[in-house]
């Protein structure tokens, strides 16, 4: 296994970002900037909590489906897990489809080392070329990888956390760097519905054991350990919504009394009930992904949803410009 391929300069986007986001009238911080080893350790432990679904029903439409996949994507590709995080779900997609090579990429160089290293163990013949990047820029391919046809492997509804107009430009440039003839395998959270209902999503995003609390919490730890913060990181309180007019779910950490603090650089003032805005997660329809595949230049080929119609799957196939009438 190669050593992660780091193209980023991620400690200076840090303190940009957070310079920034908290000098805005509605403070933010991007949910990117979670994941340094901790934020991505308690992301992982969120992933086994009972409320929170999605992993564990993305596992079985992978497992129930593998053959399918393999079936539409063929032998001997190579395998692009963007936002790889401690790949649980990628050895289901491996053994089904006999890549060429897999490139776990993922913004946190320490864990991806770590879950590369684990994934390599398990599949010895495979070349594992581990890229830390972050992947909502353009970044380049091991050689390897580039010379390959290309499946994309993007699971978790990760791209929730992005806009719409945002999550297009993404998926445009997932199309560029997976090149024409690839393949898009992508996991998107299902809005609520007839079967699911916002409760559901919201106790996802705020568990009992008060382990997503945790997660957002630790981007103020990492602030204060990273950028030389004094952030008072027991005068916030984790708050997570379902935002029905804006399709989505948002989470916030808000201010329990009035604060000064530093951070990156910079002196910042919040008043009681002010809040930083650290993530949204959009939620899907069926008929919406599929708008969204095709105005990305992807063409929609097979969807999977489990019975409680929590979760979907999509299988796409790139756009490569055939003419239409």
């Amino acid at each position: 296994m190669a050593r992660p391929l780091l193209v980023q300069d991620e400690v200076s986007d840090f303190a940009a970002a957070v310079r920034a986001g908290l000098a805005q009238p509605q403070k933010v911080i991007p949910a990117r900037f979670f994941y340094d080893r901790l934020g991505s350790e308690l992301f992982e432990a969120i992933t086994d909590l009972p409320e929170y679904y999605p992993t564990r029903t993305e596992v079985g439409l992978l497992a129930g489906h593998a053959a399918d996949i393999a079936a539409a994507v063929g032998p001997g590709r190579a395998v692009i897990e963007f936002g790889s995080g401690s790949s649980v779900k990628t050895p289901l997609l491996l053994r089904a489809i006999a890549p060429a090579t897999y490139v776990p990429v993922d913004i946190s160089a320490e864990f991806l080392a770590l879950s590369a290293a684990a994934l390599s163990a398990d599949f010895p013949g495979l070349p594992v070329l581990p890229v830390a990047a972050d992947f909502t820029r353009p970044f380049q391919l091991p050689a390897r990888a580039a010379a390959a046809a290309r499946l994309g492997f993007f699971p978790g509804s990760t791209l929730g956390n992005l806009a719409p107009g945002a999550a297009v430009d993404l998926l445009r440039s997932f199309a560029a760097t997976l090149g024409s003839e690839s393949w898009l395998l992508i996991g998107l959270d299902l809005a609520p519905g007839a079967s699911k209902s916002a409760a559901t999503l919201e106790a996802a995003y705020d568990d009992a054991q008060g382990v997503t609390a945790a997660f957002n919490l630790n981007l103020l730890h990492r602030i204060n350990r990273e950028l030389d913060g004094d952030m008072p990181v027991d005068a916030f309180a984790h708050r997570a919504v379902w935002n029905a007019g804006l399709g989505r779910i948002e989470m916030h950490l808000v201010a329990t009394r009035d604060l000064a603090f530093e951070a990156a650089g910079e002196r910042f003032a919040m008043t009681a009930g002010a809040h930083i805005h650290t993530e949204n997660s959009y939620k899907w329809t069926a008929d919406e992904a599929r708008l969204l595949a095709r105005a990305s230049g992807w063409t929609p080929d097979q969807l999977w949803t489990d019975a409680d119609g929590l979760f979907s799957l999509h299988l796409w196939r790139r756009d490569d410009g055939a003419m239409q009438p």
